[in-house]
């Protein structure tokens, strides 16, 4: 192992079926769906469905984000006294700069903007990842290195991302990726927000992020290439090697996947190319199932979700593979463990 395992200590998560992280956890376990019309007609002359997060208010554009954002936030440092916030670097995951429809200001406003949402102001080692749905593996490659080399105690990794604005539906139903009536290979949009706080020193029993893996895949989404899953398969490799294990020896996957077969394909080409063993039952679950396709969100909704089998023993065991990829061809792979500190 390369680095020190850290512990995931609190979380909070904001989505469709529920506005704090015991009620969507307890509503994905029991594969809870709620999408609903959105304002937007597809070409067929169908509403758009999707998975829209219930405020209480209509607040739209970056104003929405900090809204879930500080609301996942609050959850999770929720024992934690506001004096004391100010120590800790918030790393914050948002959509990707070539996402189609992005909202303007993410990189340049969001961050202040959440602190005054929040009325505090996070530690200077404070960072925006806009990597999409990878940036929450490269928060915690970060997070690792502050805690075990900058001083920090604790780090705390936020996520917030929505789809639903009608430039991003409409670059995806143009490119026939959304999920539709008349096309069962897509994904239904979501939106959302999370959190986790990580700490190296528990007292208790913990989800321990054991080793975190990059590559690329060069065969993308939007590619005609052959797709051959060498991109994941490297990712889950590296991080098997920080973690010290096989893949054989983990218990269960948990995936960013929402719907498209392509990255269902990716999934179990690399599953194939890395598994050296044989294993009676090694289930896979995709959170996007009752959420929707969160973006940033995803991975950490991922994490959240994990946290809470393992604390509460419905999880098929202690290791767990979390995977994640962006349509620009970056993969990460998240090896876990809920373990004794």
């Amino acid at each position: 192992m390369t680095a020190p395992a850290v512990a995931i200590v609190r979380t909070g998560l904001v989505t469709s079926v529920g506005l704090g992280a015991e009620a969507s956890c307890a509503a994905i376990r029991a594969k809870i769906s709620n999408p609903t019309q959105t304002r937007f007609i597809d070409s067929g002359g169908e509403w758009i469905m999707a998975h829209g997060v219930q405020l209480e208010n209509p607040w739209r554009g970056r104003t929405r984000l900090t809204k879930m954002a500080a609301l996942a936030i609050r959850e999770c440092l929720d024992d934690k006294p506001r004096r004391d916030w100010a120590a800790v670097p918030l790393l914050l995951c948002v959509a990707e700069r070539e996402r189609p429809g992005r909202i303007d200001g993410l990189d340049e406003t969001l961050f202040s903007e959440l602190q005054k949402e929040l009325d505090t102001e996070f530690a200077q080692q404070s960072l925006v990842i806009p990597h999409g749905r990878t940036s929450v593996a490269i928060a915690l490659s970060h997070a690792r290195t502050l805690i075990t080399e900058g001083g920090v105690s604790e780090v705390l990794i936020a996520a917030t991302d929505s789809l639903l604005h009608w430039t991003t539906l409409s670059a995806y139903e143009r490119a026939e990726r959304l999920l539709t009536p008349t096309n069962s290979n897509g994904f239904m949009p979501g939106e959302g927000a999370g959190a986790i706080l990580l700490s190296i020193a528990r007292k208790e029993p913990s989800l321990f992020v054991c080793g975190v893996g990059f590559a690329r895949e060069p065969a993308t989404i939007d590619k005609e290439e052959p797709l051959l899953g060498k991109g994941l398969a490297a990712a889950i490799k590296n991080a098997l090697a920080e973690a010290g294990c096989a893949l054989h020896e983990l218990d269960y996957r948990i995936s960013d996947i929402s719907g498209e077969q392509y990255y269902f394909k990716e999934a179990a080409l690399a599953l194939a190319r890395v598994l050296r063993a044989r294993k009676e039952t090694f289930e896979i679950w995709h959170p996007a199932e009752c959420i929707g396709e969160t973006g940033a969100t995803s991975c950490l909704a991922s994490l959240v979700v994990t946290e809470a089998a393992c604390r509460k023993s419905y999880a098929p065991g202690q290791g767990v593979l979390c995977h994640a990829a962006n349509d620009r061809g970056e993969r990460t792979a998240i090896v876990m463990k809920f373990t004794e500190p």
